[in-house]
Parts: structure tokens; C-alpha cells; sequence
């Protein structure tokens, strides 16, 4: 390291010497020259007011000139930094724009059933609904609603039911689409079924994405508002079940409007339709833009292995995953990657417990730029309105008893009609920007530089001229002069030193 160090040293200590003896070369002006030329400066400069000082003869006259210049030039000063400062602290404006299309993207739609299992399994698992709170609780930190008795059962059966997968439990035994399930799907007028949706699972078990990123819908537009998505399920009251000790006592279809390119979230976003209802949902398409930081919170770098689109739910989805996986040495299932997927005995032991590691730590938090997972850049939304009315009428109700061969009362308690339509035929952008950019800043700080000096960037460089020259000269004096003084200290120095030496002889 100090091979490195010497030769650099020298180096720098070598271009020092060069620049010192360049500059012992050269004369220093004479203060007459020196004067001279601060005075043509002065007379000559395109800063206004500064001859008015050095030509006038009157000492009133150069007194009031100094007076306005100086004045002029704190103003200056007081506006330049102002501008500065209001820069720095990063302002935005939010623009709005409404653009009107022809044809518009439909977005994805994903189903869930209010209940969650089949009733035949529950009574042989009653445990499962505990059960399924720990393996739910990697997409949102909830608490666990479960007395000790709940939990003592809980951890009972995981020791004795090792190879348990509650994968497979509910997706054999959670709801499913076919034919019996989705009794009808229209699509823009044109029929669709079971196999254009995309299986997926979420903390309401089996669910089914309609117009999902990889199916061929998801590349259709809509050309008319009005029409849409309508379908009708049975939910099957009698074969699908949930706890009711638990909260949930409802019946009917959850759903959530979501772009093809991102996963459902039903997470305080999620909307539902109760059985014998028909729900009306009219809805539009909302762009937002956000600003990258320093002006927003937005980070463009901050991109997700395992989705092709950025989105705060996904990377918190991704955070998670990665705590989990290196700390339990296993992944879930619910959660993104291709690690070795938890058994139920680790779920219990390690992942729900780590999850509160994670949330009493905040290893994952959003929001803001310096998180783990920063709001993102370009978000599309679906802002929605829903009505409802009864389904089916009473004429209807006797026309599918007929054709289903059920009961009036089954239809009324199983079926659910859901229509999802735009309300226009256009979408609204919400675009975050710059207050104010560099060469409006560069504008603004010119217009006060010619409003209170005349000044403009060939002033600037006078001006930087002028210091530098004096700067120059200033360096010249100092190695001149200094080592002139030194040397006559240096001999009267010595002579106490010689009467010394005499005096000791």
C-alpha cells in the first residue's frame, strides 16, 4: 500500500513545484496597472450601474448609485435564494386528463365463494378453518381468532398429521368452477366458461380469475359501454361451508376488479354480491403516475422476480417470501418462488411466528421511497359502483325451477347474478409532476439576474474573469513577497546565536 501512496505523493508534490515555479515567472503588476484595470473592468462590465459609480464625479451622486446597486444586488441575492430554496424542497402539481377511446381494455376479475370448504370436510376437519388463519396470514398479518382450546387442537393435529397438505385439502375440497357452479358467462355477447378462468388461491381458498394475463380475453377491448362480463353462479349453500363462530355468516360471490398483469387483492378492496341478488357493477379505468423520489415516493429501480408488473401488494407478497425462506428454510405456498413449499408442520411452527417477527420488526414496510416496497410508478385502478336488485323475478324464478329441476327456494338462496360493464368509454390519467424543472429554474433565476442587474450568463463570466485574475495575482504576491520577508528574518535570527557561541569561547 505505500508503494501505491509514495508515488502518488511525489506526483502530486511534482505538479505543485511546476504551477509554483510558472507563477515565480511571471511579474506582479504594478498597483497602477492593477488600478487601471479594476477601472476598465468597472466602465466596461455589463453589470449595470457599477460605472455609474466610477464615472461620476460628484460624491452624492456615486453615493446614491452605490446605494442602488447594492440595493439591487441584495434583492437579487434574497430572490435567488428563494427560487433555490423552493426548488429543493421538491414541489408537484397534479394534473387530470380525460382521454376518450374507441376501444378499451377489460380488466381481470377474479371470484371467490363467501364459503370457503365443502361441508363434508369441515366435519371431518373442524380444525381446518384455525388452520387456515396460520396459512392465510403470509398475505396479511391478521390476528389469529382462536381461544387456547383452538390452539391446543391446532398444534395436537399437526404432530399427528404430519403429511398433511393443506394445498391439496383445499384444493380438493375448497369451491370449484364447472358447469354446475357457473351456470352462465357472457362475455361482450359472446359465451364463455369455466376454462377462461385461471385457478388461483387466495386467503378465501379456491378462487377463479376471469380475463387472467395469460388467456387470450385479456388481449380483447371493449367497444361499447354498457356491456361487459355477466355471469351467474350457484354457491351451493348446502355443500360449501364456513365458521360462522368465526364471523363468517355470509353467502354469496366476492370478487375484485384488478389489471390482467397484477394479482388479486381483496384486502379492504374486495366487493360482494349476496345470493339472490343481481349486482349491477359499473366501472372506470383510473391511471395514476407518480414521480420518482425526491419529487414522489415512486422508485423505477425496484423491480419483482416473480411478477412481469411492479405493485406494492406483490412486492409485499415477494418481502415476505424472502424473510420466510431464509429463516424457515421453506416457502408457502401462497407466497411467489420456487422454494421447497412448507409442510403444516412448519407453518405452525416457524412461518406464523416469523410473520410477527416481520411485523413487530417492520422488515416489510410501504409507502414511502426508503421501504421495502415503495408505492409504484404507474398504477391502474377500477374505481367501482355497485347496485343491486332482486334476482330472479318472480316469473323467472318459476322458469329456472323448471329448467335447473331445484326448488324456488334454492334458487332464491344459491344464485348470484353479476354483471360488470363501463360506465364510459374512456379513462382518467392522475399524472404527479414536476413543479418546477431545471430550465424553468435556470429561466427563473435569469429573469431576476436582468430585472434587478441587467446581468446575464457573458456578465457571469466577467465577472468569474475578474476574480480569477485577482486571485492570480494575489498568488504571485504571496510567493514573491513571503519569501523576500523570510529571508530577512532569518539573519536576525542568527546573530544572538553567533554572540553566543562568542561569549562561550
Amino acid at each position: 500500500m505505500e508503494q501505491f501512496e509514495k508515488p502518488k505523493s511525489q506526483a502530486e508534490k511534482g505538479a505543485f513545484e511546476k504551477i509554483k515555479l510558472y507563477l515565480l515567472k511571471k511579474s506582479l503588476p504594478s498597483p497602477t496597472e492593477r488600478s487601471k484595470f479594476d477601472h476598465d473592468f468597472a466602465i466596461s462590465t455589463s453589470f449595470h450601474g457599477v460605472h455609474n459609480i466610477v464615472r461620476n464625479q460628484s460624491k452624492i451622486r456615486k453615493t446614491i448609485w452605490l446605494a442602488v446597486v447594492l440595493g439591487s444586488v441584495s434583492l437579487l441575492v434574497w430572490q435567488v435564494y428563494s427560487r433555490l430554496v423552493n426548488y429543493f424542497t421538491w414541489p408537484t402539481t397534479t394534473a387530470i386528463e380525460v382521454q376518450y377511446v374507441e376501444k378499451i381494455e377489460f380488466p381481470a376479475v377474479t371470484f371467490c365463494n363467501l364459503n370457503r370448504f365443502k361441508t363434508e370436510a369441515v366435519a371431518r376437519f373442524s380444525i381446518i378453518f384455525f388452520l387456515w388463519d396460520v396459512v392465510s396470514k403470509v398475505l396479511h398479518a391478521q390476528e389469529i381468532n382462536a381461544n387456547s382450546t383452538s390452539s391446543h387442537q391446532a398444534a395436537v393435529f399437526v404432530a399427528t398429521h404430519q403429511d398433511f397438505s393443506i394445498k391439496e385439502f383445499v384444493k380438493n375440497n375448497g369451491f370449484y368452477l364447472n358447469r354446475r357452479t357457473l351456470l352462465s358467462c357472457d362475455f361482450f355477447g359472446m359465451p364463455c366458461g369455466p376454462e377462461d378462468f385461471k385457478h388461483i388461491i387466495t386467503e378465501y381458498g379456491n378462487c377463479f380469475t376471469f380475463n387472467h394475463g395469460e388467456n387470450m380475453q385479456a388481449k380483447k377491448k371493449v367497444s361499447v359501454s354498457g356491456r361487459g362480463l355477466n355471469l351467474v353462479f350457484d354457491v351451493r349453500q348446502e355443500e360449501f361451508t364456513d365458521s360462522p363462530a368465526l364471523g363468517f355468516a355470509d353467502a354469496g360471490i366476492v370478487f375484485a376488479i384488478h389489471s390482467p398483469k397484477k394479482e388479486p387483492q381483496f384486502d379492504g378492496l374486495g366487493l360482494s354480491s349476496p345470493v339472490g341478488m343481481h349486482a349491477r357493477v359499473t366501472i372506470r379505468q383510473l391511471k395514476t403516475v407518480h414521480q420518482e423520489h425526491p419529487w414522489g415516493e415512486c422508485r423505477p429501480d425496484v423491480k419483482l422476480r416473480s411478477f412481469r408488473s411492479y405493485s406494492t401488494f406483490g412486492c409485499l407478497k415477494e418481502c415476505r417470501a424472502w424473510h420466510i425462506e431464509r429463516l424457515c428454510r421453506c416457502l408457502p405456498f401462497m407466497l411467489p418462488g420456487n422454494g421447497i413449499e412448507c409442510d403444516l408442520q412448519r407453518y405452525y411452527n416457524c412461518v406464523s411466528p416469523v410473520i410477527d417477527h416481520i411485523e413487530l420488526k417492520g422488515l416489510c414496510t410501504m409507502g414511502t421511497h426508503n421501504s421495502s416496497c415503495p408505492v409504484s410508478c404507474e398504477d391502474t385502478e377500477y374505481p367501482a359502483a355497485i347496485s343491486y336488485s332482486t334476482f330472479p323475478r318472480q316469473n323467472a324464478l318459476k322458469h329456472l325451477s323448471k329448467k335447473m329441476n331445484k326448488s324456488e327456494d334454492y334458487i332464491r338462496e344459491n344464485l348470484v347474478n353479476i354483471e360488470i360493464n363501463y360506465s364510459e368509454l374512456n379513462y382518467k390519467i392522475t399524472q404527479q409532476q414536476k413543479a418546477v424543472s431545471v430550465p424553468e429554474l435556470l429561466a427563473d433565476v435569469g429573469g431576476q439576474l436582468g430585472l434587478f442587474c441587467g446581468a446575464s450568463l457573458i456578465t457571469i463570466i466577467e465577472i468569474i474573469e475578474y476574480i480569477v485574475t485577482n486571485f492570480y495575482w494575489l498568488c504571485i504576491f504571496f510567493l514573491l513577497k513571503i519569501p523576500e520577508a523570510m529571508q530577512r528574518i532569518a539573519p536576525s535570527q542568527k546573530r544572538p546565536a553567533n554572540k553566543n557561541k562568542i561569549e562561550e569561547c
